[in-house]
């Protein structure tokens, strides 16, 4: 591609002149190094700007490619709104849907080949599937969605100013009212079961909150990881007895393994308080928490400004969603099952 070409150049023959400073005359000042460096840098944006603007008057197409790391809702709702934000925009694109079906190196390979097919914007969905994309390229533009804490994960040197080519939307959760409405719902429960994967760093960063809010709640906890699915079912059981409720945050591997966590708890009475709404429609009793459509289309949005309105992704602040757009959500099958009143609950 074009854009891609013209950067290249700028880019080889700015390191040319680098290596002649660097082995010239000594008596050469250093500011001339750092001053070639910066408009070598300044030119190279500049062909990408131009090479993007000369798309948008010719009508061709962007290429977007996408790594989404498993299926299930919340993950496929962050998709849906960010393919509806590129339509709401009238942006002309072609859109490469990957899954890697929670399967980490089949997020390396198919990273490497989005790369490689030099997309102009690529779209990466949950915290493993964003490092192997990031991991792959510093010249291509990567916008990431439901990934909590993109900073701690290392995309971004700053989510206030990223520094790098990446940047997104975070799907931090309020994991403190989480657990505040589990005590309110739940005001005899003494022991929590905090149930994640240990793989997923978003995951450990929102169990850590987790574990905080109970001692704030007076609650104890007990910490229960996971390190595969077929693990699931028998971590739950090993629960039973010990604890009087368990607290699942939006844990990619519980999200996609739902149905097996809400049948082993619900048929041992065992109330579960999800990160997301996906999670309580697969049988969690309730939660508060964001709408990952809206997070997603909040990302579409980041897309448009970037390959249409030519916005700097490295200067571009990782998004949130307003509190506001923290919904409750009560699985009422679940509630009546465990021997709750849904309308207590909600």
């Amino acid at each position: 591609m074009k854009r891609f070409k013209t950067a290249a150049a700028l880019m080889t023959a700015g390191a040319m002149v680098l290596s002649m400073a660097a082995c010239g005359s000594s008596s050469k000042p250093a500011e001339t190094a750092q001053t070639t460096a910066a408009a070598a840098s300044s030119a190279a944006e500049t062909g990408k700007a131009e090479a993007t603007e000369a798309k948008k008057e010719d009508g061709a197409k962007f290429k977007i490619g996408v790594l989404q790391l498993v299926q299930h809702p919340a993950l496929d709702k962050a998709n849906e709104g960010f393919v509806k934000a590129l339509d709401d925009a009238g942006l002309s694109y072609e859109i490469d849907q990957q899954n890697a079906s929670g399967d980490q190196s089949a997020c390396q390979t198919i990273a490497s080949g989005l790369v490689a097919n030099q997309n102009d914007l690529i779209l990466a969905i949950a915290t493993p599937a964003a490092q192997a994309v990031a991991g792959q390229t510093s010249d291509i533009p990567v916008l990431v969605t439901a990934v909590t804490d993109p900073e701690d994960a290392g995309l971004v040197k700053d989510n206030k100013k990223p520094g790098t080519n990446v940047s997104g939307t975070s799907d931090l959760t309020p994991v403190k009212e989480q657990i505040g409405l589990l005590r309110r719902v739940l005001p005899e429960a003494k022991t929590v079961g905090v149930m994640y994967s240990s793989a997923e760093s978003n995951s450990v960063l929102q169990a850590a909150l987790a574990k905080e809010a109970c001692e704030a709640n007076g609650l104890t906890y007990l910490d229960v990881t996971v390190s595969n699915s077929n693990e699931i079912s028998d971590v739950v059981n090993s629960l039973v007895g010990k604890v009087d409720a368990i607290y699942c945050p939006t844990d990619n591997m519980i999200a996609a393994g739902m149905a097996t966590v809400s049948m082993v708890a619900n048929e041992n009475r065992i109330p579960v308080i999800c990160g997301e709404e996906g999670m309580v429609d697969a049988g969690g009793l309730a939660t508060y928490g964001i709408d990952y459509y809206q997070l997603g289309y909040m990302t579409g949005k980041q897309a448009v400004e970037i390959l249409r309105d030519g916005k700097n992704v490295s200067e571009m602040p990782i998004g949130y969603l307003d509190q506001e757009k923290c919904a409750l959500k009560v699985n009422e099958e679940t509630a009546k099952s465990l021997g709750l009143d849904p309308a207590a609950v909600k």
